[in-house]
């Protein structure tokens, strides 16, 4: 069995600072395409447990946090070599992440949205399941995420049912 070379402090931080970009970069992106959401989101018909608009820029920077830290954690332990797959789930599950918004927010599709936010919970238990073979606590940090998105999958089709109109 070999060992891995240590990694430097400054590397590891570096790292660090790596993977945080990499998650709010997701955000950013997203961010563009619910720039102007506000005002559709008030309009739309939502559930009487929906939550409001504003506490989803929080809750989602936590979130995003704790998946940048996550994938730090599974860099730092394997490495790209030894947690590839992880980390290509990893990066695969921000892509469809991202994408939601768009569906949503800015071509107002539900019907697709709704799938694709299906897609994206698979895809998060796929990386929880993977960064859990390298790192518990990696996975354990992505399980706000998923449970959120849970919550967030049940949204969407319960918004979509209500505004069949306005979200094709």
């Amino acid at each position: 069995m070999t060992q891995r070379p240590a990694r430097s402090p400054a590397r590891q931080a570096l790292a660090l600072i790596g993977w945080l970009a990499v998650a709010f970069t997701t955000a950013a992106v997203g961010g563009l395409a619910s720039a102007n959401a506000g005002d559709f989101y008030r309009d739309l018909i939502r559930p009487p447990w929906a939550p409001p608009g504003w506490l989803f820029a929080p809750v989602w920077s936590a979130l995003y946090a704790l998946m940048g830290i996550s994938a730090w954690l599974v860099w730092r332990a394997g490495g790209f070599a030894g947690a590839r797959n992880a980390l290509l789930m990893f990066m695969l599950q921000l892509a469809a992440n991202a994408l939601w918004t768009w569906l949503f927010f800015v071509w107002r599709q539900g019907g697709l949205a709704l799938a694709e936010i299906v897609l994206l919970w698979v895809l998060i238990a796929l990386t929880v399941g993977l960064f859990w073979r390298v790192s518990r606590l990696a996975a354990m940090l992505l399980l706000p995420y998923l449970a959120w998105v849970s919550f967030a999958s049940a949204l969407t089709l319960a918004t979509w049912q209500l505004n069949p109109a306005l979200l094709g």
